[in-house]
């Protein structure tokens, strides 16, 4: 029984320090955290399709300075959201470089958001994904910076309307998944 309670004691006192330590760093980054967050200008409103959230989270990963998981979660966000697009136009998916080749002979996307998702591909992302030597000289938050800004770009594109007395009117329909009574299911971007 006194084992036991030694052990719970010794939890909670490491609990109490974790939360103390917390408070601490949550202080001394603090400034920066809302630096970095304040630089992203992200589309406020996607479609809430599978990639919505893994979206939002590389905004808090840039916003709290984990800046190759960024870059990481970027890359494949970005992928992710241009095989969506092939999709829902009907297009093979091949490889990514034959996929924009594609949407740009269609004039499905302008060519400005075709180069940022270009921009994200060519982040190393071969040598990030499979951790090669070369990630050692790899400016990691100027290029999270850089690719956070991008898929913004990307997003406000695929996801771009106006809001016309309350109601989305998307740019590009086929990318939601309006419903029968003109409702729209979105993933809304507010606060942090």
């Amino acid at each position: 029984m006194k084992t036991i309670d030694m052990e719970k004691s010794r939890q909670e006192m490491r609990r109490f320090q974790l939360i103390k330590d917390f408070r601490q760093l949550d202080e001394r980054t603090r400034n920066e955290r809302v630096d970095r967050y304040l630089e992203v200008d992200r589309q406020r409103i996607i479609g809430d399709h599978y990639f919505a959230r893994a979206s939002t989270e590389c905004i808090h990963l840039y916003r709290d300075g984990h800046f190759i998981a960024t870059v990481m979660a970027t890359q494949a966000v970005n992928e992710g959201i241009f095989k969506f697009v092939a999709r829902r136009n009907n297009i093979h998916l091949g490889n990514y470089c034959d996929l924009l080749t594609t949407l740009a002979s269609h004039g499905i996307l302008p060519q400005f958001c075709l180069d940022a998702s270009k921009q994200i591909w060519k982040s190393f992302r071969n040598d990030v994904h499979h951790m090669n030597p070369k990630v050692i000289d790899i400016d990691f938050p100027k290029l999270a910076k850089k690719n956070i800004h991008n898929l913004a770009v990307v997003e406000r594109e695929v996801f771009g309307g106006d809001l016309v007395e309350g109601r989305l009117n998307p740019k590009y329909p086929q990318y939601w998944d309006i419903q029968a009574d003109d409702t729209v299911p979105v993933y809304l971007r507010a606060g942090i």
